[in-house]
């Protein structure tokens, strides 16, 4: 790492795109940002001389508990980070939105606005995506007074938005190439044809049958715009789909996406084979990594979507396994704008070379598959850390910036993989996986704090540094059904008992039908998301029957009182609950309306169930997790779940929040704090 940064230090010459801006005249300032990093593991660590760069800068101002956000989730957090503001002032509340009409689920970051194509092949508008996330982020607001800046992969800056006097490359949700937070590709020998198709958690398993040394089969590309929107116009009809709305579905599925042929050529036992992907021929060997591939998808003669991935052949002994990561943009030619300049990205390209652009670059969903092991995960996760870390020193030493904010997001990941091997009350804790991967979260906040070093090192004279995080973490040890206790509770009604279905993240991003088994003319509650429960409201939901007012209001407080006290673990009598949060109580701004009505803070141990998230009702109310996503922060009672703030000034003001560090900024730089902002300058008025 900091032989690379030398490296970079020497060679970066010139800023990206275009002339840099003036400079204000002011200290510069630095924000580090470490996804889900954990204040009591903070300390833990520090304690064992572990993190000797964050307890420098501790020592010089303070390690704090930074108050993160009503759900403490990624998005919502890091968009209250960026504007200041509680969730009510920029609409982010959660990864999920329904459409209040349909009761249809869409991700809730983004809108996507399709192209539109002249008898349905030439393209006349391009495909849009717009933010939902609502509030001006503090570098906006600064930049147009005047200061340069770079930020750098920050949740919540796809799409991204025009920085005057500033630089911005996106980070989550920017996707793959088919839309998804990551679709993985695992080909295999040994894959039962009953394995095949999508996995729970966002891959594609496909079986390999050789002939003679051969095997054939499709690398599955982007979708069809075209073919998407005709599919996701039939669900959005809402109710039960008839057969010829099935019938209509089946048909455009087998045509919805845009394939590459992917052959296969190797002899049983060699440890070695020749993977040719749309022509390009890639030999590997067993546990061997591929470089960056660069493929074109043909979605018709006049559109080709660019990407690139990497190949793991994992085994070609006995039986063959090859894992494909998810198609990353290329940041030369991306199918939309990920930067701001929109050259930017190609900028750092060529000044680098490849490096990941998917949002969410860690390769936790193989693992939690069990198509990926502890180990293969690890290395694949340093490497993450290393790109994130390589775009930031970058950026760093170009010095055409007086605020820099760069975000890795590694120590989130790996504590929701493998916190299980911390925890001996985990159900999926194992000791012999432990000895060898059980420092793992440790290992992580290592480079971490020797990230901080390297950037230190680099920083003028009186340079301004913090580090922070958006959340901490939690054993996830129980999953929750919240819908099927709201079934038995009389909140939700089903139609048929039996007929519901686990859902899938395809279902998600591939337009899937939603609640198809749910009674809407008896329904009062229904929960989605990680950990909301929306009332059917009148005159507000498609098909709502509890009206405002007192009736909502009532229905509230018996919720309330009900999940508190009634909602308990069956083999430990613990309640699962720690509070409940209502709307109006934690929620102020003119996004208030798009908020869940209820909001759970689960207690330690427990989280809402993946099928709730995604509106399911599966048999059983309590059950043991037993996913290797083991540690999570979502739905958690966020006052005990708190982030991280390192500093090396001391604070002004008591129990600080992420909102603070916006106005904190632009305090810094002297630019007037909008009156929309709730968080207070962390260092208190300027004297």
């Amino acid at each position: 790492m900091r032989k690379l940064a030398l490296v970079l230090a020497l060679a970066v010459a010139a800023s990206c795109g275009g002339n840099a801006p003036a400079h204000t005249g002011k200290p510069k300032m630095v924000i580090l940002g470490f996804d889900g990093m954990d204040p009591d593991l903070v300390r833990d660590f520090m304690a064992q001389g572990l993190l000797p760069n964050m307890k420098k800068l501790s020592d010089q101002g303070g390690l704090y508990d930074l108050g993160t956000t009503v759900s403490a989730e990624s998005p919502t957090a890091w968009a209250s980070f960026a504007t200041g503001s509680n969730p009510g002032k920029h609409n982010i509340y959660d990864f999920l939105v329904r459409d209040t009409s349909t009761y249809v689920l869409d991700l809730g970051m983004v809108r996507r606005i399709p192209g539109e194509f002249l008898f349905d092949y030439i393209p006349l508008k391009r495909p849009r995506v717009e933010s939902l996330r609502g509030g001006e982020s503090f570098w906006v607001t600064a930049g147009r007074a005047g200061v340069p800046s770079s930020i750098l992969t920050v949740p919540i800056t796809f799409p991204p938005e025009d920085v005057p006097n500033g630089e911005l490359l996106s980070g989550l949700p920017l996707p793959d190439i088919r839309g998804t937070m990551g679709t993985f590709y695992y080909f295999a020998t040994d894959l039962s044809r009953y394995e095949e198709g999508d996995t729970e958690f966002g891959g594609i398993l496909k079986h390999l049958t050789f002939e003679g040394n051969t095997a054939k089969t499709e690398f599955i590309g982007p979708p069809n715009p075209i073919v998407k929107t005709k599919i996701k116009n039939i669900y959005a009809k809402g109710g039960t789909l008839s057969d010829t709305d099935r019938a209509a579905i089946g048909e455009l599925k087998s045509i919805e996406y845009a394939n590459l042929p992917l052959s296969i050529n190797w002899t049983r036992g060699s440890n070695q084979a020749l993977i040719d992907l749309d022509g390009q021929k890639i030999a590997l060997k067993t546990g061997e990594w591929s470089q960056w591939v660069y493929l074109d998808f043909k979605i018709n003669f006049l559109i080709r979507v660019h990407g690139m991935v990497q190949l793991l052949l994992m085994n070609a002994n006995n039986e063959l396994q090859l894992y494909v990561s998810p198609v990353n943009f290329r940041p030369d030619n991306p199918p939309t704008p990920m930067s701001s300049p929109a050259g930017f990205a190609g900028e750092i390209f060529k000044q680098m070379g490849p490096f990941r652009t998917l949002g969410w670059a860690e390769a936790t969903w193989p693992l939690n598959e069990n198509r990926m092991d502890e180990g293969t995960f690890m290395a694949d996760m340093y490497k993450a850390f290393d790109d994130r870390a390589h775009v930031i020193l970058n950026r760093l030493v170009a010095k055409n910036w007086d605020v820099l904010v760069g975000v890795i997001e590694a120590t989130d990941r790996v504590q929701h993989m493998m916190w299980r091997l911390t925890d001996k009350k985990s159900p999926l804790y194992d000791a012999a996986l432990a000895a060898k991967y059980g420092d793992s979260i440790q290992k992580v906040y290592q480079r971490a704090d020797a990230f901080v070093g390297d950037v230190v090192s680099k920083l003028e004279p009186g340079t301004e540094l913090m580090v922070v995080s958006d959340h901490g973490f939690h054993a996830w040890n129980k999953a929750v059904n919240v819908n099927t206790w709201l079934v038995e509770q009389g909140y939700m009604v089903l139609k048929n008992q039996n007929a519901s279905r686990d859902k899938k993240l395809d279902d998600l991003f591939g337009g899937g039908e939603f609640w198809e088994n749910v009674d809407w003319s008896k329904t009062r509650a229904y929960a989605m998301g990680l950990g909301q429960i929306y009332f059917n409201v009148r005159g507000r939901e498609g098909q709502g029957i509890v009206s405002p007012g007192a009736e909502y209001m009532a229905l509230a407080d018996e919720l309330v009182g009900k999940l508190k006290t009634d909602l308990i673990d069956p083999a430990t009598k613990d309640h699962i609950v720690r509070n409940v949060y209502k709307r109006d109580d934690v929620y102020a701004g003119e996004f208030l309306g798009n908020a869940s009505d209820l909001q759970l803070g689960f207690a330690d141990g427990y989280r809402v169930s993946w099928q709730t998230a995604q509106g399911g009702t599966p048999k059983g109310i309590v059950y043991d997790n037993m996913q290797k996503w083991s540690g999570d922060h979502g739905g958690f009672d966020y006052e005990t779940t708190s982030g991280v703030l390192i500093t090396g000034r001391k604070l002004a003001i008591d129990k600080p929040s992420i909102m603070d560090i916006a106005p904190t900024v632009l305090q810094h730089f002297g630019v007037a704090v909008p009156k929309t902002i709730d968080g207070k300058p962390l260092f208190g008025p300027v004297k």
